[in-house]
Parts: structure tokens; sequence; C-alpha cells
């Protein structure tokens, strides 16, 4: 599969019509590790003519593969879910050495990645339709789901090996053919996992393509008319973009978008406990998860005691390389991203906020990406630490003086994906799940992110389109129902249908 440069660096392939195939274009970007500033690899920025032949690819391929019966596509789902199974600590030490998450954290990714795909292996059931007999006399009507076609995905940098497969085994499953694009940050991952699959076999040539690239090959996915539905995952201004321009052309799109999630402590809340959960989900990853709590909203006279637990708890946490047992917090994923946290951070102190945990200072190699955990005392919510996703390792504190002003916060913020709430009162709970205009609630939980059987449900400018992501509305996504009203003259009496005038007996 590789090719590599002069100085023998590998150069990434695309995965076209059941084959691995080198890019025609020169233009490349370098793959680094953003814990040393090595070299990995090089990646090509694919033509729009490379990826309108994946998608002529995928449509040749669609015929053959939607015909397949759903229990054989099924059971190529086993075969991938065991195979990455043998596989889980290679991609976890790819997604390592090239997100720069740390290792526990990588291999916990791959177990949800191993997860979303039992979750499709129930699709023969999932995608079963309903049919009513006797609608009028020896008259029956049914639905029934039939594959969309060919799917086009697009995914992020920070999970390189989960999100995809938020999406490809169900839309596989379903009878689909697919093409992704893989983030042109960390698409080693997703090399690695193709060779995985190319290797179990099974499917026809053109079923699974892949095509590396950027915003050319992005807008190719978009326009090109062999690509019925778009499943998109990346910041809430390109998700707006890739639904209004898929739509535009006519396809399916569900684009999910970026997030700035709440964590509400409640007065009575176990504070060990609770400091623990919000350093999971504000570090964890170096806070790069769509679903990382980024912002605390303290309640009444919380504060005092969930900083006497945060804050020495959060300056013990090791910064460092991610393949390195004991480190907390990896990298972030690049230099352009710690240069961009470190200016929101610095934004805002300038708006009046104070770094009661400051980690600016964490790598001194140039080279290196390490940005440390920070904690942003008296945020006001209307500060753009408090409304802007930074996607680092930030927490912002902002004080509420009841449980309903909190709400208030959450609400004035224009995402809604995640959020969570710590309590011991199902009282606060309760109401807090019913004002809350957010998709996913965690109560007591930091990342509350729901497991592969059930949907990803962002709400507002966190989530562009009608389904989302996993579970049953995966299945609705990647079909399309059809409905078949049926009689039979020969099959005895039978009733005039509510459209017809007469008797037809």
């Amino acid at each position: 599969m590789p090719a590599t440069t002069g100085t023998g660096v590998r150069v990434l392939s695309n995965y076209i019509g059941g084959a691995w195939v080198r890019s025609s274009s020169t233009e490349r970007l370098a793959v680094t590790n953003p814990a040393t500033g090595e070299v990995l690899a090089h990646v090509p920025l694919s033509t729009k003519a490379e990826l309108d032949e994946a998608a002529n690819a995928a449509r040749a391929a669609f015929g053959t593969w939607r015909k397949r019966s759903v229990i054989e596509r099924t059971r190529w789902l086993y075969d991938i879910r065991h195979a990455f199974t043998e596989r889980l600590d290679d991609i976890a030490r790819s997604i390592t050495l090239e997100m720069g998450k740390t290792y526990p954290d990588a291999q916990a990714e791959v177990a949800r990645t191993i997860e979303n795909i039992e979750g499709a292996c129930g699709v023969p059931t999932m995608m079963q339709g309903k049919i009513l007999e006797g609608v009028a006399t020896g008259v029956d009507t049914e639905t029934i789901r039939q594959a969309v076609g060919v799917i086009g995905c697009i995914v992020p940098f920070n999970f390189p090996a989960m999100v995809p497969f938020w999406f490809l085994p169900y839309a596989i499953a379903c009878g689909n053919t697919f093409v992704l694009k893989p983030s042109e940050q960390v698409p080693m991952t997703q090399a690695l996992m193709w060779e995985i699959m190319h290797d179990v076999g099974g499917l026809p040539a053109g079923v699974l393509n892949l095509v590396n690239g950027s915003v050319e090959v992005v807008n190719g996915i978009l326009d090109n008319p062999e690509i019925d539905a778009v499943s998109f995952v990346g910041s809430a201004k390109t998700a707006k973009y890739v639904y209004q321009r898929g739509a535009a052309n006519g396809k399916r799109v569900q684009a999910l978008g970026g997030a700035k999630n709440h964590m509400i402590v409640m007065p009575d809340a176990l504070m060990a406990k609770t400091a623990d959960n919000i350093i999971g989900s504000g570090f964890g990853a170096a806070g790069q998860r769509c679903m990382a709590g980024s912002v605390i909203v303290t309640v009444g006279d919380a504060k005092a005691a969930l900083f006497a637990e945060l804050i020495p708890k959060t300056e013990k946490l090791i910064v460092g390389n991610g393949i390195e047992q004991g480190v907390n917090v990896g990298p972030v994923v690049s230099c352009a991203a710690r240069d961009r946290i470190v200016g929101m951070i610095e934004k805002g102190i300038a708006d009046g906020a104070t770094a009661i945990v400051d980690g600016r200072g964490a790598g001194s190699d140039p080279a290196t990406a390490f940005v440390g955990p920070t904690i942003l005392d008296n945020v006001t919510p209307d500060m753009e630490c408090a409304q802007e996703e930074i996607f680092g390792p930030v927490l912002s504190v902002i004080q509420a003086g009841s449980l309903e002003q909190a709400i208030e916060i959450v609400n004035g913020c224009r995402y809604g994906n995640g959020t969570s709430i710590f309590t011991e009162s199902g009282a606060a709970v309760r109401a807090y799940r019913e004002n809350v205009q957010v998709g996913m609630i965690g109560v007591n939980v930091g990342v509350a992110a729901p497991v592969g059987f059930f949907p990803f449900t962002g709400w507002k400018d966190s989530f562009f389109g009608d389904l989302h992501a996993q579970a049953g509305d995966a299945i609705d996504f990647y079909t399309r129902k059809k409905t078949v009203t049926t009689r039979w003259f020969s099959g005895g009496p039978v009733g005039k249908f509510f459209t017809e005038q007469g008797d037809t007996h």
C-alpha cells in the first residue's frame, strides 16, 4: 500500500474500488506527532476527480451489495468486530501517535468503536418494516425499508477510530456503499482500519472507499450526484455549510457541529466525585471532545467546596506524551491548535477572568503542542471563553445564584450538545432535564455521550438535520421507506380501496 518520500516517510494512499491507489496529487501535508513534532507520514490532498472515481466505484457496487441478504451483510460486521478487537492496541497506538490523546484514552475510543459495530449488528431487527393485514377486504398494506445508496462521510480529527464508526457499520449493514474522507490531520488511523477491513475481505469491490484530502474533496462529496447522503462531524460553522450545500444538491444530510457543554454543580453535590468527573470531562483528550465539559456553573455556595477538591487535583495532573505511562493529559492535535487555545485563554483573562490554574507554560519545545489544564474563574456568560468552543483543556467557571439562573445560562448559549448536573436532588434533576435546551444530559456523569445503541442527539447549533447518529436514527437515515398496498383478485372477495369508486366485487 504505502509509497515513501525521498526521506523514507510514508505517503498515504486512497482506497478506491477495493484497491489501494496512489493519489495523482503532488500537494501533500505532513502528519506529525503533536507530542514530539516528528513527521509520521504525508497525506495527499486528492483531487475532485479522485473523489468522483470513488463515488463511481461505490455506485457500481451498490446494486450488488444491496441485494446481498441482510444476514450476510451483518455477518461481515461480526468479522470486523473480531478483527478490530484483535488489533485494538495497534489502533489505539496509532490514535495516540497522530492525535495525541493518552494511550488508555485511545484504547477506550477503540472500545467505543467496537461498541458501535455491536449495535449495528442488530440491523436485521432494526431494519424491519411494518404490515397491516386487512386495511380493506382482502387488501394489505406494508412498509419496507431499502438502502439509500451511496453515503459520503466527512469526519474530524478528535476521534479518528470512533466517529467514522458512528456511521459506517449502520450504512453498510443497511445495504449502502460508503466513501470516507478522513481528517487530513489524523488520516493514519483510518488507513490502518481500512487495511484491516481489506484483509478481512467479504465485500464487493467499491463498497468501501477512502479518499484523503481537504476542501476540494469535501465539496466533491457535497456536489457529486452519485452520492445520495452525507454524514458529517466537525465545527458548527462547517456543519452548517455542509448541511446547506448538501441539501441544496438534493442529498440527505446529518451534520454534527460544535459544542459548549455546561456542567452544573449544586451545593448538595458529592464534591470529591464531582471533581473527578469534571477533570475527566474537561481535561480528557486535552479537552478535544465535542462532549467535553468546558463550562462549570456553580450554584449558590457550591464553589468553595468544589474548588477545595478540583484545584489541587487539577494541579497534580501530569502533562506529557500520551504514549508514556502515567501521563494524564497529552498534547492538543497541532501547534496551530495550541496557539489558538492559548490565545483564547489570554482573551478570557483580558476580559476579566482569573486563571486560578494556568496551563500556558506546559510545553517548552515550540515543535510540540502542549497546553496544560487551565481553570478560568470569574467568567461571565457574555465572555467569549463562555460562549465559543475552545476545544482544549480549559474550564470556565461561572457563578449562578439558583438552578433557574443556571438553566438560563445554559439556554443562552447557541450550542446544545451535552450538559451535566451534579446533585443528589431528584427535584433538581427533574427541573433541569425538563427545561434545559440540550440534546444529551448527564446526571452525575461528566461525559454524557450515550452508548452506541442510543442516538447521539445534539440540539441548536450543535446539529443540522433531522436524524442523528447511532442506533434507530442511523437506520432511519440510511434507509428509505417504501409502502406497498396489495390485493389479489383471484383470491376471493376483495373490497374497494379508498380511492376507488363503485363496486369491486
